[in-house]
């Protein structure tokens, strides 16, 4: 019994700090901050699902921000995940591009960073209704 709610806490956790990246992405896009920053928080709230769906189903993860990596992990356990292979590749390069100068795009445009948390939000719903009975409205 134990062991269920510390797992059940650790998937909340991954859940809590995915919402603190979705309230960010929203502030950023409503009082307009820096687009890079909304795309790399999108990629973050999709790779928390992910790890959280990984934590609710106990299976290990390595410490990755590779969301390819990470979607294979729950392919493994729901094949349906493979749905969200074009919303993986759309997030996976935003992690490196948005943070880091040097052959990546300069500027990043409002529409990219619109793009990005709807995505997010895309596999937000999609992990949040395979992980309903932890009661994850978040």
């Amino acid at each position: 019994m134990k062991e269920e709610n510390s797992k059940e806490k650790l998937v909340k956790e991954w859940l809590s700090r995915a919402t603190d990246d979705e309230l960010s992405i929203e502030a950023i896009l409503k009082e307009e901050g820096a687009p890079s920053t909304a795309c790399f928080l999108s990629q973050q709230l999709a790779e928390k699902y992910f790890k959280a769906f990984l934590v609710f189903h106990n299976k290990p993860f390595p410490k990755i921000h590779h969301l390819d990596v990470l979607l294979e992990l729950c392919i493994d356990i729901d094949k349906n995940f493979k749905e969200l292979k074009e919303e993986t590749i759309l997030l996976s390069d935003y992690y490196i591009e948005t943070r880091y100068p040097g052959g990546f795009t300069e500027e990043w445009s409002w529409q990219e960073a619109k793009t990005a948390f709807s995505t997010a939000i895309d596999i937000k719903e999609f992990v949040s209704n395979k992980i309903s009975t932890l009661g994850s409205e978040s």
